[in-house]
């Protein structure tokens, strides 16, 4: 694809999320690993030599880029229907436990990359995100000609064989990852708030492994860090830690479950989200701390690259970094706030932070540091959440696959999507 360079030529808000959608795509589409399509973890357009770790929770991401860019004429239907059958034969012959994906895996090889000691094995929050992403293609693709139909198929083959009942413990709790080990057969509990609520919707929605209500109920909700109540700007905050936490939370399960109208006995979560998001931007804008930049148009925080290295970046943990994913994708719950940012990000920010796929991973103005690397969690979100924002597209895919609603009940949610 055609990279755009900055330019200061100003354009109307529609033509510059539309730039901003092509250009972070090109990370998916361009610096795909070249051997099997998956995503790269993170990387440059200089870093391609030997850069073969594959992001699964980035992949599912990736993939809901490549809907978006089909549906929207960048790349061909075929062209996507090539590369996404490509790497679903790929992902048949990688590594694997119960139908779970490893974290990480090596683009040449298809085995597991384990970078830490506690992100071995079985990662199903990863898995979640990928499979998250390959449900919108199902849809998108399903009623098409036979190579679509064919791709459909072979999503669904893959979503039936993962297994979620092998990461319940003892009925009342999913575990994060599962190893073949006796030792660690089963570690890190899924509780509390966080980016993990797509894991137990899965979960309760499989047609052949589903998860009963218990484990939601009495494990994740449970969490030592789930319910908050407090209020912070004047923003009343139902659930999270401190302050709100990164915002990640409040986009990675959201790409394709719609908050719009999704309830339970705990939260509103378009309330939810759209409260996190304001706690977030207003403690950007007060910047107790009096770092450079921030402001009304320049505010953000969430995991990202920092210049001190990777961290979860929150109000309760802010070294000055902001990122632009963290801004971009809220744009469904503050259009107004997350536009300001993205006019000042490209338009005065950007012959620094611009680049050839889309804006860099994150800057910290007080120390004169930009990210070199962009991050596949962090590209993703970018364009599936701007795509909601313009079209509710991938909402609209995933609501309509026929397990949702039901998956839905089991946990006790109603469901009255914006999008139908």
């Amino acid at each position: 694809m055609h990279s755009e360079p900055w330019k200061p030529e100003r354009i109307d808000d529609d033509a510059l999320l539309d730039l901003v959608q092509r250009q972070t795509f090109r990370y998916f589409w361009d610096y795909a690993h070249p051997n099997c399509g998956l995503a790269r973890d993170r990387g440059n357009p200089d870093r391609t030599t030997g850069n073969d770790l594959i992001s699964i929770g980035g992949t599912g991401f990736g993939v809901m880029a490549i809907i978006v860019a089909a549906e929207r004429g960048w790349i061909e239907r075929r062209e996507a229907i090539e590369r996404l059958a490509a790497m679903l034969g790929f992902l048949d012959t990688a590594e694997q436990y119960n139908g779970v994906f490893p974290h990480y895996i090596d683009g040449n090889t298809g085995r597991e990359i384990s970078l830490w000691s506690d992100n071995a094995g079985a990662d199903v929050v990863e898995t979640a995100y990928l499979v998250q992403g390959l449900l919108c293609a199902r849809q998108y693709f399903k009623d098409g000609d036979p190579s679509e139909r064919a791709l459909a198929a072979k999503i669904d083959a893959l979503w039936r064989a993962v297994n979620w009942q092998a990461h319940v413990e003892n009925d009342n709790i999913m575990l994060w990852h599962w190893l073949p080990t006796k030792e660690h057969q089963a570690f890190q509990r899924i509780e509390g708030w966080n980016e993990c609520l797509i894991t137990y919707v899965l979960a309760a929605m499989s047609p052949t492994y589903p998860v009963d209500a218990r484990p939601y109920h009495e494990g994740w909700a449970r969490g030592k860090v789930f319910r908050n109540g407090r209020t912070y700007y004047g923003i009343d905050l139902p659930l999270g830690p401190d302050l709100g936490g990164p915002l990640f939370f409040a986009h990675y399960s959201f790409l394709g479950l719609d908050p719009n109208g999704l309830r339970d006995r705990y939260a509103d979560y378009w309330q939810q989200n759209h409260a996190q998001t304001m706690v977030n931007y207003s403690y950007c804008v007060s910047n107790p701390n009096g770092f450079a930049g921030y402001g009304p148009k320049c505010w953000g925080l969430t995991a990202s690259e920092g210049d001190k290295g990777y961290r979860a970046f929150a109000p309760d943990q802010d070294e000055g970094v902001i990122a632009p994913t963290a801004a971009l994708s809220s744009l469904p719950y503050t259009p107004a706030h997350s536009l300001a940012a993205l006019r000042h990000f490209y338009f005065d920010l950007g012959p620094r932070i611009w680049g050839q796929f889309g804006f860099a991973d994150s800057f910290n103005e007080t120390v004169g540091w930009v990210a070199e690397d962009n991050l596949a969690i962090n590209q993703g979100p970018i364009i599936a959440m701007i795509e909601n924002y313009r079209s509710g597209l991938l909402w609209r895919l995933f609501m309509s696959c026929p397990e949702v609603k039901p998956g839905l009940e089991v946990l006790g949610f109603t469901a009255e999507p914006l999008v139908a």
